[in-house]
């Protein structure tokens, strides 16, 4: 408590007693900040889902991944999508070319042939936010069941894990582990690295769920940007030039960054070649195919005219807003994307030091790229 006037010696004029009293009352009003930020601190139970809490098992040895034939659900979809769009479905488009919010639906209840909706769905939309979601409470086996439905999932060879259940991708960034800002470096400008989840994959990721168990009470956002769109503002004799070419996307960089901090490499780093330009297989729509995380050189270019071109091509991504979007999360968010045709960012502008972000991607494999053709335009 501050101490009265009456304890003080009398200032030489009343203004001067008022600024001591003011000073004094700043003084005792920042310590009490101080003491209950601190308290703050004391009170932190952890995770709100500490089953969900990232596991690296540096014993952990997986084989190389085997082919697999995949047939997208989206093919055997409704086009009217009745189980996912029903009377009870509210939508709000973020944008003309990305993303959809949806309310009213419970993705854990859809049917198979939901799911199927669901599929197609992802594919024209390239990003669905559904609101208001039980899937962060109905327990790991459920949860891979439904993720099952889009393909195999995929398993992340150094990220954190579930014990007994490596299907799980944790995100996962509090005071004590941000291994996010270790992994970007600490000389950037900016955090935004626009990639498209283990692209370097003989076969990349097609439908994707992402669900939140701790978000901050601002920030923590994801950007989405759709690569359909991307291909098209490009001029047509540009894109003729860029079908038939083809980019190695890389696991090497993420793995040798693990080991130099001793992390899991459950699995030895792949690269695989894949088509600039690539063709959905329900939509027919053909979009880029590159990354700035995972992209590192075009086939058969030399290296001043590989960087040149992809350099221009990550700018064209990353400096058209008009085709991204943002997706925040609120409790009980579920986030599906396609990874074939979009690529997204985390944005960590929240205080770590403050608050706890914790969430979990299943990432279902799909086809091989199909390679899109000049004369198809």
């Amino acid at each position: 408590m501050a101490p009265s006037v009456a304890d003080k010696t009398a200032p030489t004029s009343n203004l001067e007693a008022v600024v001591s009293d003011v000073k004094e009352l700043k003084l005792e009003a920042t310590k009490n900040v101080l003491v209950a930020k601190a308290d703050e601190k004391e009170e932190d139970k952890g995770p709100s889902y500490p089953a969900y809490y990232p596991h690296f098992d540096v014993t952990e040895k997986w084989p190389p991944l085997e082919p697999f034939e995949h047939v997208d659900p989206g093919l055997r979809a409704d086009p009217a999508k009745p189980h996912l769009l029903s009377a009870n479905t509210t939508r709000r488009d973020l944008s003309p070319y990305i993303g959809t919010e949806l309310h009213g639906v419970q993705v854990s209840a859809l049917s198979p042939e939901g799911l199927d909706e669901l599929a197609l769905f992802a594919a024209e939309r390239k990003l669905l936010v559904f609101r208001d979601q039980d899937f962060k409470d109905i327990g790991f086996e459920r949860q891979i069941a439904i993720a099952k439905h889009f393909g195999p999932i995929q398993r992340h060879p150094t990220s954190g894990n579930v014990p007994g259940y490596p299907e799980f991708h944790v995100v996962y960034r509090d005071s004590k582990n941000d291994r996010f800002r270790e992994y970007d470096g600490p000389n950037r400008l900016s955090r935004t690295q626009w990639h498209s989840d283990v692209s370097y994959e003989r076969q990349p990721p097609g439908t994707t769920l992402f669900w939140i168990l701790d978000q901050p009470a601002l920030g923590g956002d994801t950007q989405f940007l759709s690569q359909v769109e991307a291909y098209k503002r490009l001029s047509l004799e540009f894109r003729k030039r860029l079908e038939g070419l083809k980019a190695v996307h890389s696991a090497v960089p993420q793995a040798e960054h693990s080991r130099a901090r001793d992390g899991p490499v459950r699995r030895e780093p792949v690269e695989s070649e894949h088509p600039l330009v690539r063709v959905h297989p329900v939509t027919g729509e053909k979009a880029l195919y590159i990354n700035q995380g995972f992209t590192k050189r075009i086939v058969g270019y030399k290296q001043e005219e590989s960087d040149n071109l992809l350099n221009f091509l990550f700018d064209h991504l990353a400096k058209s807003t008009d085709l991204q979007v943002r997706a925040n999360y609120e409790p009980g968010t579920l986030v599906v994307w396609d990874n074939r045709v979009t690529c997204h960012s985390a944005t960590p502008d929240f205080d770590v030091g403050s608050s706890r972000r914790h969430a979990i991607r299943l990432t279902p494999q799909a086809e091989k790229p199909i390679e899109a053709r000049a004369e198809d335009n």
